[in-house]
This record gives C-alpha cells, sequence and structure tokens, in this order.
C-alpha cells in the first residue's frame, strides 16, 4: 500500500498520539454510536455499547484530547453521532475547543430504516462541525443540484440538511460492512473541509469510506480500526 494510503489496526488514542502536532487538515470520526448492541452484517460486526452514555463520552473526551493539538490551525474536524449523544458531544466539543469554534450542526437525511407508532420517524443523523481556528479554517462550498423550478438545471451551494441517500441493500458500493456510510456523503464533506494535498484522519475508519473519498479526492488518507475485518476491508478498497 502506498504510503499516502495508511490504515492500521490499532485504537484511535494510540494511532493520534504518532501524530506530530499540526499535521492534519481534517478529522473525521464517525465513531461506535453506544447503541446498546452488537452491529452485525456480512462482512464483519464490532460491539456497540458502553455502561452508560457518561462512559461513552469519557472514551471519546479522551481520544479528542488527545488529536486535538494535532491538527492544523487551518484544520477542523467532523464528529458524526445521532441522537442519543449529539446533544452531549457538542457541549463537549464547546468544552474542549471553545464555543466561537463551532462552524455549523449538519443534518444527513436519508430514507431507509424504521417507524415507529409512538415517535416521529427517526431519518437522520448529526455531524457536527467545528474548527481549530474560527478565522483559519479551511472551507470549499459544496455544490448541488438545485431543486427550485426558477433554478432548474443550475447548482447551489449546499445547505446543513444534507440529502444524500443511505446505501440500500443492492448498492454496487456496498461491501457488507454495517453502518458503512455512502461514498457521496463522504465525498461531499472531504472536498468541502480538507485542501487538495491534506491529510484526513479516520480513526474509526470501519470499511475504509472515508479513506476511499480522500484518496479519490488527491488527499491524503490515514485510518485506523480496532477490528481486523474493517482493516482488511479497508486496505482492499483503497488497494482497489
Amino acid at each position: 500500500m502506498p504510503e499516502s494510503a495508511r490504515v492500521s489496526n490499532e485504537d484511535w488514542l494510540v494511532r493520534a498520539d504518532r501524530f506530530d502536532d499540526e499535521t492534519i487538515d481534517l478529522l473525521y470520526a464517525d465513531p461506535p454510536f453506544n447503541t446498546g448492541k452488537s452491529q452485525v452484517a456480512a462482512s464483519g460486526s464490532y460491539q456497540d455499547a458502553w455502561p452508560s452514555t457518561d462512559a461513552w463520552v469519557d472514551w471519546l473526551r479522551e481520544r479528542l484530547e488527545v488529536t486535538i493539538p494535532k491538527l492544523k490551525p487551518t484544520g477542523s474536524m467532523l464528529i458524526h453521532v445521532d441522537w442519543r449523544t449529539s446533544h452531549r458531544v457538542r457541549v463537549l466539543l464547546d468544552e474542549l475547543l471553545g464555543e466561537d469554534r463551532f462552524v455549523n450542526h449538519l443534518i444527513w437525511r436519508y430514507g431507509l430504516g424504521g417507524s415507529s407508532p409512538r415517535r416521529f420517524a427517526r431519518k437522520h443523523d448529526d455531524i457536527l462541525f467545528y474548527s481549530i481556528d474560527p478565522d483559519r479554517y479551511y472551507f470549499e462550498p459544496p455544490m448541488v443540484p438545485a431543486t427550485s423550478n426558477r433554478m432548474k438545471g443550475q447548482m447551489k451551494k449546499a445547505t446543513d440538511v444534507l440529502d444524500v441517500p443511505t446505501l440500500n441493500n443492492m448498492a454496487d458500493e456496498r461491501v457488507g460492512y454495517p453502518t458503512q456510510k455512502p461514498l457521496a456523503l463522504l465525498e461531499l464533506l472531504v472536498g468541502a473541509c480538507c485542501p487538495a494535498g491534506g491529510v484526513v484522519f479516520d480513526p474509526c475508519c470501519g470499511s475504509g469510506t472515508t479513506l476511499v473519498a480522500a484518496q479519490r479526492l488527491n488527499r491524503t488518507p490515514i485510518g485506523c480500526d480496532l477490528n481486523p475485518e474493517a482493516v482488511a476491508i479497508a486496505r482492499a478498497r483503497l488497494q482497489g
């Protein structure tokens, strides 16, 4: 594997500590959501349970504290969570970085998933976007097709609600690893938040979608995951 596409079977804490300070342009983390159960699919599985939400937040805090100094002053981070912990993670990031480092609370809206007779259907994830320096962080607004009749056929800047379809069971890019995110979503995020040639670090890389998106966009992808099944899949995707 080329040096520009490294993926290792390591814990986030260990891997982050190997970076020199101010060397990462973008941290994208899609950590386990603390669903309280195992996530299982055809090509792998992982445990997704902590004793409590407080224990999960403590786990995340320890890893962010090590990682934040490794980001460049022009760098930023995207933390991908859901309704279980998004409120706790925003408070945590305000504490670690400062409220003025908050950039966006992004909503990834999708259509798949179940519904309930007892609540509105949960059809989105949350992605918290924070900068290291609010005056210096890199951002290139992504363009998406306009949907209004007035702008038909034109492009417009994306809003903070990202309408990117999730992967269905027949999607060609599906590799059979649980909670795999669509490549279109990660290409949008990486292209917007990391400059060309920059370093993208995904410490919970799973099937490697972030790393593939970075590689396709001429960024330097570096990732790790404790699960050897995930590492094998990510390596194969990058080499392929």
